[in-house]
């Protein structure tokens, strides 16, 4: 397996343990808390929102350039993703995806008439992967007792 192979599988594998991030189109520089739930094989994240969201409404005249930040020390995953947000209505994902967390937003579940699926087409990632919180305090108190720099994990861009 090259490293690009290791590097995207590394990616994946912590984004599926992470529950959520911060997302927004790269012309409004609000972002705004969001659960993703990840797509390996359509390289995608998708998200349930409501209609009546301001990033939902933003993206009614089409796809727009989007990022979606993701900061978890215990997963030791820092990341900005980089591809395109648009609305979505494809029931079968909704229909796989949805789940208790989901629900506790919308009265009706997931027949209520203000639940938004949003589709995140991947373009790419720039990634800092480390060993968790645990090395992190195991890196401090060597490089305490060494005198050498903490050694941080790996820093690295992705084309997805």
């Amino acid at each position: 397996m090259t490293d690009d192979h290791k590097r995207a599988d590394q990616f994946w594998s912590r984004l599926d343990d992470v529950n959520a991030g911060m997302l927004g189109t790269t012309e409004d520089p609000r972002v705004v808390p969001m659960s993703h739930y990840a797509d390996r094989d359509q390289s995608a994240l998708w998200f349930i929102t409501a209609k009546g969201t301001d990033l939902a409404k933003s993206l009614a005249g089409g796809a727009k350039p989007a990022i979606h930040v993701v900061s978890d020390a215990g997963e030791g995953l820092y990341t900005r993703i980089d591809g395109q947000l648009s609305l979505s209505d494809d029931r079968a994902k909704l229909d796989e995806i949805w789940n208790a967390v989901a629900s506790s937003w919308f009265e009706s579940g997931k027949e209520d008439p203000d639940v938004q699926l949003l589709h995140m087409d991947l373009s790419g990632a720039e990634v800092w992967a480390t060993g968790g919180s645990l090395t992190f305090l195991f890196q401090i108190a060597k490089s305490k007792v060494t005198g050498d720099k903490p050694d941080m994990g790996e820093h690295y861009t992705l084309t997805l």
